[in-house]
């Protein structure tokens, strides 16, 4: 099992100090209400998530949406009929 706050370790040393440091800081001014610090802390947020490997909940939606049209298809075509245009 791993231990407790290593994923944000291992976060942190692919981002650098310096990038880490940075995110700490915005985050702690959102914490505290900045409302000016809100939009470039979801922006570094959504590109540190997108490093990690992460999707975000709506791009989640969207590839389940095509996955369920993609076996409906399929299921259609062995069933023998034409998929309705």
């Amino acid at each position: 099992m791993a231990e407790p706050g290593s994923g944000v370790a291992e976060a942190s040393r692919r981002l650098g100090r310096d990038q880490a440091k940075a995110l700490a800081e915005e985050l702690s001014a959102l914490w505290r209400g900045d409302a000016a610090v809100t939009d470039r802390a979801a922006a570094r947020l959504a590109g540190m998530f997108r490093e990690l490997g992460l999707v975000t909940r709506e791009e989640l939606d969207e590839a389940q949406l095509k996955i369920a049209q993609l076996e409906h298809r399929l299921r259609l075509l062995e069933d023998g009929r034409p998929p309705a245009a």
